[in-house]
């Protein structure tokens, strides 16, 4: 039974970023971890690679390739101080810090200030999204928000690409700090039917999705995980 919750909540993470652009984790992490701690982060990660394949390839289109570079530059330097951080300091600590950090973000955008995705801003998001990604597995808020006044189709598609390359790359990490092998790859396989069940039953939900819609659901969400980072952290 808790292997069916597990599978129904990446399914219904999965809807929501091939719908949105992220949410995977977001939803499927902090109940992942509840029913199996080694669940996340790696397993959910190597798993969401179907997804985020599947969903670049549709919206290949809309990416903002040059944007992406810069984004990985910052997730190149994000992903390897989270490395350090997870050999010599306490992941808990940083997730207080970092969740409180998204939802100031999550109120800066719900109050109508928005950052433009230019070099450096793109970097900065880079760098926060490969920080939490790497620790918690949630790390798209931070490109999220960053594109989130692009329109929904190149929000999809740009963060699809910058997860495809950056996921696997936060993967290679884990790996090097003993956080992902083969027991990891094995519970990832379990998980990887539910994210590719989860982009077939979003297809016909994301021509309903207006290119105003993804503004609101980004925020949303990404105060979602803020709380859900703190809570998880807290209690």
């Amino acid at each position: 039974m808790e292997f069916l919750v597990a599978l129904g909540v990446v399914v219904l993470g999965s809807v929501v970023q091939a719908t949105v652009g992220f949410g995977l984790a977001l939803i499927a992490a902090p109940v992942l971890m509840l029913i199996y701690p080694p669940f996340v982060p790696g397993p959910l990660m190597a798993a969401a690679l179907v997804l985020v394949l599947l969903v670049a390839y549709r919206d290949h289109h809309a990416i903002d390739v040059a944007g992406l570079g810069y984004a990985m530059a910052g997730r190149v330097v994000g992903t390897l101080a989270a490395g350090v951080f997870l050999v010599i300091a306490s992941v808990e600590a940083f997730n207080l810090v970092f969740g409180g950090l998204v939802l100031a973000a999550a109120l800066i955008s719900a109050l109508g200030l928005r950052v433009s995705p230019g070099p450096k801003n793109t970097t900065i998001a880079g760098a926060l999204s490969g920080l939490m990604g790497t620790i918690s597995s949630i790390g798209g808020p931070p490109m999220a928000l960053l594109y989130q006044g692009e329109g929904t189709t190149r929000l999809r598609g740009t963060l699809a690409g910058f997860f495809i390359v950056g996921g696997a790359f936060t993967l290679g990490v884990l790996a090097a700090v003993g956080r992902f092998g083969w027991e990891e790859l094995r519970l990832a396989g379990l998980l990887a039917p539910a994210t590719l069940l989860g982009f077939l039953l979003a297809l016909p939900l994301r021509r309903r999705v207006s290119e105003n819609a993804a503004r609101p659901l980004v925020i949303v969400l990404s105060a979602a995980c803020g709380v859900a980072v703190l809570w998880r952290t807290l209690f």
